[in-house]
C-alpha cells in the first residue's frame, strides 16, 4: 500500500468517518524528495482534505467533483515560503536567532522569530536584550543541550535538545505526543439545531460555514485557508499587542479576513461571534481558552492544534514544526555526519493543516445529521511520529525538485504558492490589509489586500 493510502486509511479508522475511494497515486519525481517518506505524507494529507470535502457534499447534497493529486502543485504549496515574493524579494524564513547550535554537548534549535520569543531566549541565556548573535552562540555553546532546553522552558522559551529516534522514544514525552488516533474527533453532548447552508456549490461547499481563527504561524491559519478555499467566510482574530510576521501572514491569509481584537477586554463581542460562529480554530496550549472562559458553545466544531499533544509532560510547551523535528529524531535522519538537517518543506506544519481541516469538515458533515458539538485535535509530534514510524526511507535520495512558477499566483507586489488542490486557479482573494475589518459577521465584499 502506497504512504498516502496508508494515511488515509489511518486518518479515516481514527476518525471513524466513511471510508473513500481509492485514488491513484502519482509518481511525485524528486518533489519533496527526503529520507522519511515526505511526499506521502503531503500528498495523503491533501487527500484526506479532498475526501472529507466530498463526504461533506454528499452530506449536504451537493455534487462531488474529482480532485486530482498534482505532485508539484503540492510540493509547491507545502514549501509556499520559499516561493513566496514580496516587492520581487524572497523572504527570510527565520530569524537570526532560529535555527541549530552547537552546545557543550551536541546541538539545539531554537526558535525565535517573534521578538517575544526571542526576548525570552536572551533572558534564559542571561544575557541583555540586544546581544548580538554571536554573543548568544557562544554562550549556548558552553552549557549542556538537556540543561539549555529545561533553563528556556522555564523561561517560556523555545529550545529543544537535538535528539536521535532512540533519545526521543526514550522519553516519557515521546510516549504522550504519538498517542491517540492521528486526528482526534470527539463527539460532544451538547447540540444545537443549524440551518443547512442552502448556497453551497461543488466548488465552494462551505459557503455559509463560518469559522473563527484564532491561530498563527503554519498550521492553523494553513487549516482554515483550506477552509476558506471551500467557501467558508473565515475571520482571523489577532491580538493588537503581538502583531502577526507580516510575510506568514501574507502567505497564510488568503480567502479570509483580517481582525484585531483583545478577547479579555471585548468580551461582548467576542461572545456575539462566538454564539454565531460554526467552528472555532485554536493554537493555544492546553487549558488555556478554557482559563479565560472563551469557549462553551452548544454545536460547535472547536478544532485545536498544538505541538505536542494535549497530554504529557510537555503537554504545556511551546513548539514549532521546525522544534518538533529536532526533538523527534528527524533533524539527525535528514542530516549529514555529525550535523543535524530538516525536511524540505516544513512538512509537519502543512501536514496537519489539512489534517485538521478534514477533521473540521468531517465533524460539520456529522453536525448535520446530529447538531452535536465535536472537539477536532491534531499535534505536530502526533504527525511526526507517524511519518517516523512509515517505512520507505531513501537515506541516497537525489536533492529535492523546486516547483515552477507555474505553481505560483500573482497579486499586484506579492507572488505567492497556487492552493494545494490542482482544481483551484487561486484563493477567493489574497491576504487583506492585517486587522482591517470589523469583528463581526457579514456578507462582505472582496476586501483590500496589501
Amino acid at each position: 500500500m502506497d504512504v498516502g493510502a496508508r494515511l488515509v486509511r489511518d486518518y479515516e479508522d481514527g476518525a471513524g468517518v466513511a471510508e473513500s475511494k481509492p485514488v491513484d497515486w502519482p509518481d511525485p519525481g524528486q518533489y519533496l524528495a527526503a529520507t522519511l517518506p515526505v511526499w506521502g505524507l503531503a500528498a495523503g494529507s491533501v487527500q484526506v482534505f479532498a475526501a472529507a470535502a466530498d463526504r461533506y457534499r454528499q452530506a449536504t447534497g451537493t455534487t462531488p467533483i474529482r480532485h486530482r493529486l498534482n505532485p508539484e502543485r503540492i510540493a509547491a504549496s507545502f514549501s509556499s515560503d520559499r516561493l513566496l515574493r514580496i516587492d520581487g524579494a524572497p523572504v527570510e524564513g527565520f530569524a537570526d536567532l532560529s535555527g541549530f547550535f552547537p552546545t557543550f554537548d551536541g546541538w539545539v534549535r531554537t526558535h525565535a522569530n517573534y521578538p517575544h520569543h526571542r526576548a525570552r531566549l536572551l533572558d534564559a541565556l542571561e544575557l541583555p536584550a540586544d546581544a548580538a548573535r554571536g554573543l548568544a552562540e557562544a554562550q549556548m555553546a558552553m552549557i549542556r543541550a538537556a540543561d539549555l532546553e529545561e533553563l528556556a522552558a522555564a523561561r517560556g522559551a523555545i529550545v529543544v535538545r537535538v535528539r536521535d529516534e532512540a533519545q526521543w522514544r526514550a522519553g516519557p514525552q515521546a510516549g504522550a505526543a504519538g498517542a491517540g488516533p492521528l486526528v482526534a474527533l470527539v463527539e460532544r453532548n451538547d447540540r444545537r439545531r443549524y440551518t443547512l447552508p442552502v448556497s453551497g456549490t461543488p466548488y465552494q461547499p462551505l459557503q455559509g460555514v463560518r469559522v473563527l481563527d484564532l491561530t498563527r504561524v503554519i498550521a492553523g491559519p494553513v487549516a482554515t485557508r483550506a477552509l476558506a478555499l471551500l467557501g467558508a467566510e473565515v475571520l482571523r482574530v489577532d491580538p493588537p499587542r503581538l502583531p502577526e510576521i507580516s510575510w506568514q501572514y501574507t502567505d497564510t491569509c488568503q480567502g479570509k479576513y483580517s481582525t484585531l481584537l483583545d478577547l479579555r477586554s471585548a468580551s461582548a463581542v467576542w461572545e456575539a461571534l462566538l454564539d454565531s460562529a460554526d467552528v472555532l480554530v485554536t493554537g493555544y496550549r492546553p487549558g488555556a481558552l478554557e482559563r479565560l472562559g472563551l469557549t462553551g458553545r452548544p454545536g460547535l466544531v472547536h478544532a485545536r492544534v498544538s505541538a505536542w499533544g494535549f497530554t504529557g509532560p510537555w503537554a504545556g510547551r511551546r513548539g514549532f514544526d521546525s522544534i518538533v523535528q529536532a526533538a523527534t529524531g528527524i533533524a539527525v535522519i535528514e542530516g549529514a555526519s555529525a550535523v543535524p538537517g530538516a525536511l524540505p518543506a516544513q512538512a509537519l506544519d502543512h501536514a496537519s493543516g489539512y489534517l485538521l481541516a478534514a477533521g473540521i469538515v468531517d465533524a460539520l458533515a456529522a453536525r448535520t445529521g446530529d447538531g452535536r458539538g465535536r472537539d477536532v485535535r491534531v499535534s505536530l509530534a502526533r504527525t511526526a511520529t507517524w511519518l517516523l514510524s512509515e517505512r520507505g526511507r531513501t537515506p541516497g535520495h537525489a536533492a529535492p525538485a523546486v516547483p515552477g512558477p507555474g505553481n505560483t499566483v500573482v497579486h499586484g507586489q506579492v507572488v505567492s504558492a497556487a492552493p494545494v488542490l490542482a482544481e483551484f486557479p487561486d484563493y477567493p482573494f489574497p491576504a487583506p490589509g492585517y486587522g482591517r475589518a470589523e469583528p463581526r459577521w457579514a456578507d462582505k465584499p472582496v476586501p483590500e489586500h496589501h
